[in-house]
């Protein structure tokens, strides 16, 4: 089986338009689900050690269930993913205001409608070995406070190894922030099984982000070294969760909400982390060039609609691994820049390369 996308109708979003999914498969018949509204990934379809082909995202059956906006299911987000404080900050000396649509103290992802809620211009490109989905998307000058006219470009590719790559790439003719994003809920035991307790992780990270009660960084950078983030060998997920209750940082993430700044300073792709699911046998090996990684276990996820499976979405049924710059980096001048200057190119990838081992399920 070659390389092959094909499309159809995903039902009418909020200000009626029509969505349209785009199927990307393999030629094990592994494939990638997107469409073009936010750019949501709603299905990626990748073997079990048995060579049994499931899903292992969140998501929903028609572009209704991503309405009202519930956790950003699958999506693309920007301008800045991640939180900046106050909803305010500086640049190059001047004030902008930006939408508190967290608790009405925070902005939250871009805003009141951040890329999440777009409808993008998509382009397929049909390969040898690999498709892609070209998506484009102008965010005006202005748009949800930020200045300048940022012209966006996510090229999402399919292998035939079953690696899933985002490629990030945007400019602006003004200064202004940038930190894009993919907010995709994975759960390699397959959408619906339930909770991610017993997946099992590896991070290449030695620090993480300090935050207050909020979730909003307080500056620090912290050696994981005897805390619950010390996650540099592999470890079951259900146990680093169970201190939630007994650690305060995990107390005010409500389990992890964090970000992992993960090692080597000068950015080339490396391995960022690993994720095992010991029941299938799938893995994950995170690949990027970007600074930082948040690792949040969908602590607030409550469903609104069904999702794929049949049923309302719950906390810790999937986890989300959103590679980016640190939060509210524009109020910290050690974290990395998360500022695109004018004439500059933004230019980042990161790659979600799905396996599997060959050991006995003996469930």
């Amino acid at each position: 089986m070659t390389m092959s996308i094909t499309q159809r109708s995903f039902g009418i979003t909020p200000d009626g338009h029509e969505a349209t999914l785009y199927i990307l498969t393999n030629k094990i018949g592994a494939s990638v689900e997107i469409t073009d509204f936010g750019g949501i990934v709603r299905a990626i379809n990748v073997p079990d050690r048995n060579g049994n082909i499931g899903n292992v995202v969140l998501g929903y059956p028609s572009v209704e269930g991503y309405t009202p906006l519930n956790g950003y299911l699958g999506a693309l987000i920007g301008r800045v993913g991640n939180r900046i404080a106050g909803g305010e900050c500086e640049l190059n000396g001047k004030k902008l205001t930006l939408a508190k649509n967290e608790a009405g103290r925070t902005h939250l992802h871009g805003g009141d409608v951040g890329f999440d809620r777009k409808m993008w211009a998509v382009t397929p490109i049909e390969g040898i070995c690999e498709d892609m989905l070209i998506l484009k998307y102008t965010s005006p000058d202005g748009e949800e406070g930020y200045p300048g006219t940022l012209q966006v470009m996510v090229t999402y590719t399919f292998t035939d190894e079953c690696e899933f790559w985002i490629h990030y790439e945007a400019v602006s003719d003004q200064d202004t922030l940038c930190n894009l994003t993919n907010h995709t809920y994975f759960n390699l035991a397959g959408e619906g099984s339930g909770s991610i307790n017993n997946h099992v992780v590896r991070f290449n990270c030695d620090t993480f982000t300090v935050v207050d009660e909020h979730c909003i960084p307080t500056g620090e950078q912290r050696d994981v070294k005897d805390t619950p983030f010390d996650l540099r060998d592999f470890t079951v997920l259900g146990d680093g969760l169970a201190h939630t209750d007994t650690d305060e940082q995990m107390g005010f993430g409500h389990g992890y909400d964090h970000n992992f700044n993960i090692n080597d300073d000068e950015y080339g792709m490396r391995l960022a982390v690993q994720v095992r699911d010991p029941k299938t046998g799938r893995q994950m090996d995170v690949f990027t060039d970007m600074p930082a990684v948040q690792f949040y276990c969908a602590n607030m996820l409550n469903g609104i609609h069904p999702g794929s499976c049949g049923r309302l979405y719950q906390p810790r049924d999937g986890f989300c691994l959103e590679t980016q710059f640190a939060p509210d980096s524009i109020h910290h001048p050690e974290f990395p820049d998360s500022v695109l200057y004018e004439g500059e190119k933004y230019d980042f990838t990161t790659v979600y390369a799905f396996g599997a081992d060959n050991e006995t399920d003996e469930d």
